[in-house]
């Protein structure tokens, strides 16, 4: 929608709910792209509603805040890269191909170019506002992962010395050791991965990891 259609249904009266939602993703679309583009603390709401078209008001009438909106911004973002809810994530003949398969999605999530961007922006923002920290932490996204990952390693890791407890710890330490050091490189700590390089870093990184987690007896 062009600000003059935002403008009209404004001035038409009470949007549909199919305008309602139109205008609350230009707002976002739009606000995602400053955020990313200028930084947090760059970016005024003045700024997004005039880029948007629209007033102030109306763009408080959805958002409370700068705050409430940036997260909204990261949940749109993990919306975006998450996997399709169509996309089967337990799928493999064995625990290391689903380990590998969902390392894979990992990856592909946490480097695309509006998660590296977001991790940026968090990571450099974050000391002087820390409701950019706690907007993410607040995604359930990761509690999604670590939950799968802990409930794959209960049914297919029987028989190890893996104490239940250690489950989620295990699944959480699964995501840093896939994640951290591409993510690293990528931002500029070393030369960023081919292709190929991640996914012989993924694979193995899930034959350490279940190799560790058969022989935990901690």
């Amino acid at each position: 929608m062009d600000r003059r259609g935002i403008k009209a249904v404004r001035r038409g009266g009470r949007p549909s709910r199919a305008d309602a939602l139109r205008l609350r993703e230009r707002i976002l679309e739009v606000a995602t792209e400053l955020f990313l583009a200028q930084g947090y603390g760059s970016t005024t709401i003045e700024a997004v509603a005039a880029q948007a078209g629209i007033s102030k008001r109306t763009l408080y009438h959805r958002f409370d805040d700068k705050a409430a909106l940036f997260a909204a911004v990261v949940r749109a973002i993990i919306d975006k890269i998450r996997p399709a809810a169509g996309v089967p994530l337990i799928e493999g003949a064995t625990l290391h191909d689903v380990l590998r398969r969902l390392a894979g999605m990992i990856l592909h999530a946490a480097l695309s170019p509006q998660a590296m961007a977001l991790h940026r922006l968090v990571s450099a923002e974050s000391s002087r506002f820390p409701e950019l920290a706690r907007a993410v932490s607040r995604d359930g996204s990761r509690g999604e992962a670590t939950t799968l990952i802990g409930g794959l390693l209960a049914r297919e890791l029987r028989d190890s010395k893996l104490k239940p407890e250690n489950r989620a710890f295990a699944a959480e330490q699964f995501i840093l050791m896939v994640v951290t050091l591409p993510q690293r490189r990528a931002m500029g700590f070393g030369t960023p991965m081919t292709i190929g390089e991640l996914d012989a870093w993924a694979d193995k990184t899930v034959s350490l990891f279940l190799n560790g987690c058969r022989g935990w007896n901690v």
